[in-house]
């Protein structure tokens, strides 16, 4: 079953093109977006393969360009999902069964495609329907997405090459299997790299998916599903269905063949299906492995060492690229009194020359967030440190929703280590800085690590290396991906795997073969080639 192991080509990471002016990417991107913009497309559900239509269309508009209408999706019910459920099953029946060549070939191709002929619609999808910069875009829907596919390939040889020592006379292996049942994906707006991977990663070990994407995200869901269809991925194996949260998650954790759960979201939904698949834990087959990545309140820990230029650069970036909407954006900082003042300063000074817009103007490095729930509490939050005594607004600020919903680059200044925004997660353009008595670096690594429940992404900047170290020990457990001189952002698939602990989710690290290992079954099968014919043993006999 696992034979020639060694024959799959080597992962590799895919090259992030420039879109300078004047290159090819560019030009046809600037082609594509066009294309897009100019035809209104209806996206229906796929359930074992084929088009479902419900007639209740919703309209999809870019969250920068509210004016516009890129399409409709048909929303479904509870109906919906129990089709998907039945052609998952329906097809388990013979996808457990195919080669794992077969299925590593669907998965190589899904990567070239994304990487290839799908390039530019799959960045231009999200850069539209999801207001990411095309730098954005490309690490995203084309780089990392193509980068999951080709290194889960390689894991699932590891996995698969992972096998037991034989005794003489005796042949010991482990056999890989899918879990028995069907896996629940549900993916976030964020990512497209996500929303792909989650329902992606169990089916390459053989398993089947019920996959549920985000509403904002359902433009570049429907290029994700036209790439996995052209690949040859065989009918049913991901059925792909927009319903309500609520509405999918009640059908399929009632179901007795509920298997697996992959998440990408908020906390609170992370912990409310978890409580979910507990209270009818005795109505499955088998315990449904849950696997989720949830919240952050990442930070940036700066010792009074460090280079003030680099730490300004890393707020910049890790605070405010796509609007802060990552999971792993810096959204708290330490900063020590030393270095306050030249480092407000120049932070100011660069965050007044962010340019915010459309993502299709190229000098835009920030665009709107996603939707108007998301702008309505950032406003508040925002409005809020406005008149708090404990909270200053040293630069932005502002917000208006007239054309899209825009959230100008914020950084507060909290004069308590508490403040609710050093201590919520917003997930938004707005960083809240603390400054600490630089002598007090050691007692300030303890309120950082015991001032939020997540335990997702962070950074220290320092030179002093004693200081480097003394952060990597005290906050050993506040950060599943940690930093050093660098921001707590962009994580790369094969390089630094990804995932949190406490509030943050399991830490199954997606990008590694730790997470593919939770969608398999392992079978022991022990062979024996002469077994023995009778029961007593050498000790037995008499003196």
């Amino acid at each position: 079953m696992y034979s020639n192991l060694e024959s799959v080509p080597k992962a590799y990471n895919e090259p992030v093109l420039s879109y300078k002016p004047g290159s090819p990417e560019r030009a046809e991107l600037k082609a594509m977006l066009k294309q897009l913009k100019s035809e209104e497309v209806e996206i229906p559900m796929i359930i074992g393969g084929k088009p479902v239509t419900t007639g209740n269309k919703v309209a999809i508009h870019p969250p920068h360009e509210l004016k516009h209408t890129l399409g409709y999706y048909h929303k479904g019910d509870a109906s919906h999902v129990t089709m998907a459920i039945e052609a998952a099953l329906e097809a388990r029946k013979t996808w457990h069964n195919m080669p794992w060549e077969q299925r590593a070939a669907i998965f190589l191709r899904v990567a070239d495609l994304i990487s290839g002929p799908y390039r530019a619609k799959i960045n231009a999808a999200t850069m539209l329907a999801q207001s990411k910069t095309v730098f954005q875009a490309e690490i995203d829907a084309a780089c990392e997405l193509a980068d999951f596919f080709r290194f889960n390939v390689q894991y699932m040889t590891e996995i698969y090459s992972q096998q037991p020592d034989s005794s003489k006379g005796i042949w010991n292996r482990l056999e890989y299997r899918p879990l028995e049942g069907f896996v629940y994906a549900l993916t976030p707006f964020n990512f497209t790299s996500i929303a792909g991977n989650l329902p992606g990663a169990p089916a390459l070990m053989g398993n089947v998916v019920v996959w549920k994407c985000s509403n904002t995200q359902v433009y570049s869901a429907k290029v994700i599903m036209d790439i996995f269809m052209e690949a040859g991925l065989p009918d049913g194996v991901i059925n792909l269905v927009f319903v309500s949260g609520p509405v999918a998650g009640k059908t399929v954790m009632e179901h007795p063949d509920f298997a697996g759960f992959h998440f990408t979201g908020s906390t609170g939904v992370f912990q409310h299906i978890w409580k979910t698949i507990g209270s009818n834990i005795a109505r499955y087959k088998s315990y449904p492995r849950i696997v989720g990545e949830t919240g952050g309140k990442d930070f940036v820990m700066v010792h009074d060492s460090a280079n003030v230029d680099q730490v300004v650069t890393a707020l910049v970036r890790g605070a405010f690229e796509f609007q802060g909407q990552k999971c792993s954006a810096a959204s708290r900082a330490y900063i020590p009194d030393t270095m306050w003042d030249e480092l407000k300063e120049k932070l100011v000074a660069q965050v007044k020359t962010i340019k915010m817009g459309s993502p299709e103007d190229f000098t835009n490095f920030m665009t709107a967030v996603i939707d108007e729930a998301s702008f309505d509490k950032l406003s508040m939050f925002i409005d809020n440190a406005k008149k708090d005594a404990d909270a200053e607004i040293i630069v932005g600020g502002g917000y208006d929703k007239s054309e899209g919903y825009f959230i100008e680059p914020t950084v507060i200044q909290a004069f308590d280590p508490h403040y609710v925004t050093m201590e919520e997660e917003l997930f938004g353009p707005v960083l809240t800085i603390y400054v600490y008595e630089a002598d007090k670096y050691e007692e300030t690594l303890d309120v950082l690590d015991n001032t939020s429940p997540y335990g997702l992404t962070g950074a220290v900047f320092a030179k002093d290396r004693y200081a480097v170290d003394l952060a990597v020990k005290k906050l050993v457990n506040a950060a599943g991906n940690f930093y050093i001189n660098d921001k707590p952002t962009g994580a790369v698939v094969g390089q630094q795997p990804f995932g949190g602990a406490r509030a943050s989710g399991t830490n199954d690290k997606a990008g590694s073969s730790l997470n593919l290992i939770r969608w398999v079954s392992p079978r022991t099968i022990k062979e024996t080639f002469v077994p023995p014919t009778d029961y007593r043993y050498p000790f037995m006999e008499a003196e």
